[in-house]
């Protein structure tokens, strides 16, 4: 009778600490009743600044297009290449020193500036030392796409988006999504800084990230998803597996002792 007992306590104490709950999986709850989902949410993102390592995509153009075809990278004679190829190769690659080799202009730092910030740079010194105002230049500078990459509870290995921002809920989108052992609740984020790395922690199930600094991913972050402890437990993550998997362990038991005491 004590053996039932004992079996009894210990299925309903595994049931009940076993089950990954709907509130751990669900995405951006409101936790406050008086919160409007529609509410305008204030995304505090600064400005990305260029880091070493950064690729950046510059194209220079004017109303003559022969004068400039000296600027531009020459990726567009290979149209077998994929764009993440002709990027890699064509593109300018920020150096330790923080600085990039353009084609005729030489080295350019760019550590530290907005993409907006080294379009200017570029612009100011073709006109001072190659054009005049008349040839009406327009340059572009972009990052190469947003390279990140995802390890953990969640499909793992390096994304690249070619958008100009990316919020966090669009890189765990991107790579499959978290899967049902993930812990939504403490999604690492390690970023890089000038001064070194840092990690940074957010909860994807609670609406307020979209006000969090890290709403928005960088290049080169990596993003983390630890498993729950009911992993750990391996009973199943409904209540249905949790159920089958304390019946089979019960009759398990049952059959040990009853084969135990004949």
């Amino acid at each position: 009778m004590r053996f039932k007992s004992f079996l009894f306590l210990f299925a309903s104490l595994l049931a009940l600490t076993s089950c990954v709950s709907t509130k751990q999986m669900s995405y951006l709850q409101e936790y406050d009743q008086e919160v409007d989902s529609l509410i305008q949410v204030q995304r505090m993102r600064k400005p990305y600044r260029i880091q070493v390592g950064d690729l950046l995509s510059i194209r220079v153009k004017a109303l003559d297009q022969d004068i400039v075809g000296m600027f531009n990278p020459i990726g567009s004679e290979n149209p077998n290449a994929t764009t993440e190829e002709a990027v890699y190769f064509d593109g300018f690659t920020v150096d330790d020193h923080g600085n990039i080799r353009v084609p005729t202009m030489g080295e350019i730092n760019v550590l530290g500036f907005t993409e907006k910030e080294v379009r200017e740079k570029i612009e100011k010194k073709l006109l001072e030392e190659y054009f005049k105002e008349e040839a009406n230049i327009f340059v572009t500078v972009k990052l190469a796409g947003i390279r990140y990459t995802t390890l953990g509870e969640i499909g793992q290995g390096s994304q690249v988006v070619y958008k100009d921002q990316v919020t966090i809920m669009e890189a765990i989108a991107n790579a499959g999504g978290i899967n049902d052992y993930g812990d939504r609740e403490n999604v690492q984020i390690i970023r890089q800084y000038p001064q070194g790395e840092e990690v940074h922690e957010v909860d994807v199930t609670n609406i307020d990230i979209m006000k969090s600094p890290y709403y928005y991913i960088q290049p080169n972050d990596m993003i983390i998803v630890n498993p729950l402890p009911q992993k750990a437990l391996g009973v199943g993550t409904t209540g249905l597996e949790v159920f089958s998997t304390i019946v089979s362990m019960v009759t398990l038991l049952t059959s040990i002792v009853i084969l135990a005491t004949r």
